[in-house]
């Protein structure tokens, strides 16, 4: 198999968002995590980020920086961070003094990654003390946040935020549109999927990248594309990891909640209205899947189009061996000179009952 230079040259990074399976409990699904975090890092995947969101019953990740914390303390390399923390819906303070103290614990390993998103709901952004409007104060909210870092914010006057002061945490900013200048503002790496579809996404890298400040967080443009990407032996099982995401995204359009992840073949075998089935395939079409070579030249063709530098990879299913095979299969598919083995990772030990 011929692999795809631009690829082989991107990194490649994993982003969890912890969601639960039928079956399972909230703590469950974040072992589940942390465990995956400590088989990505076997993988030789780049860095580990989990996700911020309120109030969905089919997720258990809402609080990213203790579950950063508990992914760091289970491994040892992989870089780990949050894809991402909503700032709107905290204080800048307080995001600096959590990324302040894991950076500390786990020194030149922490992401510190942001988005401007506020809860789904009105009633969750009553419950968080927030609205909508906070979403347009995202730059001056990252303004303040870095200075915090920096010791030169000058929102508060003489407010220092400990121990991030003089520490210098990688920040990122999720982006799906207006984002990217933001990101491009404030000199920062840039985090983007293809919401809104793909032509919408590279045409906002081309505008990051034409307006990008150099800063002291970064002297360049960086571009990380987030993709939803399953491999497998056949193109139909690969297709089918990625159905039971795919499904409880059209319940939660359809019905109002975001259910936990069903198999592929109950999902199949359900009847699904018009509308539900359209939003279906729609879902599952926008993902990438296939066997290694159809990977290679779909994710390649990407990385190409967009000249990323790094790649996301999300991909949950039921199955979670299946899962890890496919991030396993992808892994070789990228960097074959690795040979990566199939990887056993024991359970992570609970911790004891005081």
């Amino acid at each position: 198999m011929r692999v795809n230079a631009a690829l082989q040259a991107t990194r490649l990074s994993v982003l969890d968002r912890s969601l639960i399976r039928q079956g399972q409990d909230h703590s469950q699904a974040l072992r589940d995590t942390v465990r995956f975090a400590r088989e990505a890092e076997s993988l030789g995947y780049h860095r580990f980020w989990v996700s911020e969101h309120h109030g969905v019953p089919g997720v258990a990740g809402s609080a990213p920086t203790v579950l950063a914390a508990a992914v760091a303390a289970a491994t040892s390399r992989i870089r780990v961070g949050t894809g991402g923390v909503m700032l709107p819906n905290h204080q800048p303070l307080v995001v600096a003094e959590q990324f302040g103290v894991l950076e500390s614990l786990y020194p030149g390993r922490i992401d510190m990654g942001l988005g401007r998103s506020v809860g789904f709901t009105g009633g969750i952004r009553r419950a968080l003390g927030h609205d909508r409007r906070d979403a347009e104060e995202f730059g001056a909210q990252l303004d303040e946040l870095l200075g915090y870092f920096t010791g030169d914010q000058r929102v508060y006057p003489g407010v220092h935020a400990f121990p991030a002061e003089g520490l210098r945490v990688p920040a990122y900013v999720l982006a799906t549109g207006a984002g990217a200048d933001v990101a491009a503002e404030h000199g920062l790496p840039l985090v983007i999927a293809a919401v809104g579809g793909e032509e919408r996404m590279l045409q906002a890298i081309d505008r990051y990248r034409a307006h990008f400040r150099p800063s002291a967080w970064s002297p360049r443009p960086y571009v990380i594309v987030s993709a939803a990407v399953a491999v497998a032996e056949t193109t139909e099982l690969a297709g089918r990891l990625q159905m039971p995401e795919a499904w409880s995204i059209v319940h939660s359009r359809t019905r109002g909640s975001f259910p936990p992840l069903a198999p592929a073949g109950e999902i199949l075998s359900s009847t699904m209205t018009a509308r539900e089935r359209a939003l279906f395939e729609e879902a599952w079409k926008g993902q990438v899947h296939g066997t290694e070579d159809e990977v290679e030249a779909a994710l390649g063709s990407l990385v190409e189009r967009s000249g990323a530098e790094e790649v996301l990879i999300t991909m949950n299913t039921f199955d979670q061996d299946e899962r890890l095979d496919s991030y396993r299969r992808l892994a070789q598919l990228a960097h074959p000179a690795a040979g990566y083995p199939a990887v056993t990772v024991p359970a992570a030990p609970r911790a004891a009952t005081p």
